[in-house]
């Protein structure tokens, strides 16, 4: 698969993400005149969209399935004998079609939830929506199937059915030792705009929405897109369960967009935060707020920050999610779209909280916000510490194989050994601390480090950060082998994996340990040590024995 696989990473907006769908929205896209050829027929069981620019669809007049996606004469819909439909396909549906101007609209019914399938004239993009009032129905995803064969799979990490399963029935081991799931996406939903394939010729992408009706937070991470032998799918996730922090919103979701292309990108006018739909705002598409009926957000700065780090401000409430980043140079931040409520505003240092206030928006408003002060105390990084092994941002980042779990399963070859001693002051603790820590793997991992004798003399206390946890996974510390901390009690965790599904992204805890100075070596040559366990009770064996990943560790003054 050769190609972008999103938006570059470097690329940012100061109103990004979920900020977007939202953010929608005024003026209609370019092509309202007619195009040769552009109008609907049906053919008994379809709804035949010919967009008279390249690209016919049907959609199946019994379920509203996505039966068929022909670009400049090639079919590009389907694998296994499967069609590209809302989460596994919806049974028998209400489905109906109707024009209006420049716009056809399909619109598919089966029971509570609500499906839609836009084409503008003269453009080669599917816009559609989802909309789940409740929990009646399971939709978690829309799926594009893709037919073998028509674009490579040479992206290294890329999902493919290899030949033994290590876990779950979903991850999976090649023969040279390297892993794949569909669970590895490497990024998170801030990090990109789109997914997809191209030849240089053809290019099939899904335009994200804003997801504003989705949850997990801007540093969530999903299904893409995965490969295999029998063919390729490309995702827009309406609902992901594994490591979730977050209940499900209900509402609608969109758009998010179908795009072919003659090789290239998707128009980054597609793009959330820049999509504009008011020719959407007439169709009747059930849960549709238009961008009259929106608010945004807008900070003049933010003081107090730690400028080696980005800043993200998000908004969340029950019904909705929205974030932007904050802009180096002074933390002025902008999210536009937003559906009026009260949400809570958190400001986040990397991917750690460091401020949470309130925030209401109206419709049609603009709600400013002076200058937010970030309390010193907030940030555990600025704590006058003997040392540390990491920084605090919220991330197991810069720890050993940290980078490899977001694409890889901790046992793939690729990984460096979980095992091993760290020696604080030798330049490589942080390097050579493991991100994860399992009860069955590497607890009882060692640290050392020496003290001064005035630093001997006192009691001290240890922090140990945690981003997520399974199992209810959480460290327990021996010193010296004279002195244990009670067990602590688990904070609140997602229930599913995480560790083994390339996922660090949980509710972020510090413990904290009151070591007594009596726990010391009082010989100032020698090295302490602090060994770190892992305690629960739950858990199974290996990579599914309790684990947590770590965010940083550090003894105060």
């Amino acid at each position: 698969m050769s190609g972008s696989t999103g938006r570059p990473l470097g690329r940012r907006t100061f109103v990004v993400g979920a900020a977007a769908a939202g953010a929608a929205l005024a003026g209609p896209l370019a092509g309202t005149a007619a195009a040769a050829g552009f109008g609907w027929s049906d053919d008994g069981s379809n709804y035949v969209v010919d967009t008279g620019a390249g690209l016919v669809l049907k959609v199946s007049k019994t379920n509203g399935d996505l039966t068929s996606l022909v670009y400049k004469g090639t079919e590009y819909q389907g694998y296994g004998g499967k069609n590209s439909h809302v989460e596994s396909g919806l049974g028998t549906s209400t489905v109906t079609i109707a024009q209006s101007g420049s716009t056809i609209l399909v619109s598919v019914a089966y029971g509570t939830l609500k499906h839609y399938y836009a084409a503008r004239s003269g453009e080669n993009n599917v816009y559609l929506w989802t909309g789940k009032a409740d929990s009646s129905v399971t939709a978690t995803r829309y799926i594009v199937r893709v037919k073998a064969g028509l674009f490579l799979n040479d992206e290294p990490d890329s999902y493919t059915y290899a030949p033994t399963v290590i876990e779950s029935a979903d991850v999976f081991e090649k023969s040279d030792g390297q892993t794949r799931a569909k669970h590895y996406s490497k990024l998170r939903v801030m990090d990109y705009s789109y997914i997809g394939w191209t030849t240089g010729g053809v290019g099939l992408w899904i335009v994200r929405s804003n997801h504003e009706k989705a949850s997990g937070g801007p540093f969530y991470r999903s299904l893409l897109r995965h490969q295999s032998a029998d063919g390729g799918g490309l995702y827009e996730i309406l609902y992901y369960g594994e490591n979730q922090t977050e209940s499900e919103r209900y509402g609608l979701q969109g758009p998010y967009v179908i795009a072919l292309t003659d090789g290239g990108a998707p128009s980054s006018s597609l793009y959330p935060g820049t999509l504009t739909t008011s020719w959407a705002d007439s169709l009747g598409i059930s849960g549709y707020v238009a961008a009259v009926g929106r608010g945004r957000v807008a900070g003049v700065g933010i003081t107090g920050r730690d400028t080696a780090y980005p800043y993200t401000v998000a908004l969340a409430n029950s019904a909705a999610q929205y974030w932007g980043s904050a802009r180096s140079s002074d933390g002025y931040f902008s999210i536009a779209g937003v559906l009026p409520g009260t949400y809570t505003l958190t400001v986040f240092k990397g991917e750690l909280a460091v401020y949470t206030s309130s925030v209401t928006v109206s419709a049609g408003a603009t709600t400013t916000l002076n200058t937010i002060a970030v309390p010193s105390s907030n940030d555990p990084g600025n704590a006058t510490a003997i040392w540390r092994i990491n920084n605090w941002d919220g991330t197991p980042s810069g720890f050993k194989n940290a980078d490899l779990m977001t694409y890889a399963h901790p046992s793939d070859v690729r990984a460096a050994s979980w095992t091993g001693n760290v020696v604080v002051g030798s330049g490589t603790e942080t390097s050579a601390f493991p991100c994860y820590l399992w009860k069955d793997v590497n607890s009882g991992i060692v640290v050392y480090f020496k003290l001064t004798a005035t630093q001997a003399a006192a009691a001290h206390t240890l922090r140990i950060g945690v981003t997520t946890a399974y199992a209810n996974g959480r460290p327990q510390v021996v010193v010296n082998d004279t002195w244990t901390s009670a067990v602590p009690s688990p904070p609140t965790q997602p229930g599913t994996r995480s560790l083994t599904v390339g996922s660090y992204r949980g509710n972020n805890h510090t413990f904290t340990y009151s070591v007594p100075a009596s726990a010391w070596l009082t010989d100032t040559s020698a090295y302490n040590t602090l060994k770190i366990y892992v305690a629960s009770g739950s858990g199974t064996t290996s990579y599914l024995s309790a684990g947590t990943s770590i965010d940083a560790i550090d003894l105060l003054t």
